[in-house]
């Protein structure tokens, strides 16, 4: 599953034009030193793939607050403990595939 996510990312990015979803957005913004249009852009794609649109929204508050990361993570909610699931698939999938 992970090696056709990555292969479908990687054609997705031949393909796609310029677009900056939250998770984009949010990285460009955050103030990290490494960020740069490339590897935000890269980082969104993989998220198109692996999140919906409202965990996007969701993991982008991430960025401005990383406390939040940690309240979800140590949450006790099942709703939480999933989409922490889904999280951590796309932060594996993203640094594999970005590098980043």
């Amino acid at each position: 599953m992970r090696k056709s996510i990555l292969l479908t990312v990687a054609l997705m990015a031949g393909a796609s034009g310029a677009y900056a979803g939250p998770i984009d957005s949010a990285c460009l913004k955050g103030g990290r030193s490494q960020a740069n249009r490339a590897l935000c852009g890269c980082i969104q794609q993989v998220a198109d793939m692996t999140l919906s649109r409202s965990d996007q929204r969701r993991a982008a508050k991430f960025f401005q607050d990383p406390h939040r990361a940690q309240e979800v993570r140590q949450s006790d909610r099942a709703s939480d403990e999933a989409f922490w699931l889904r999280y951590k698939n796309f932060g594996a999938t993203a640094e594999a595939y970005c590098g980043g």
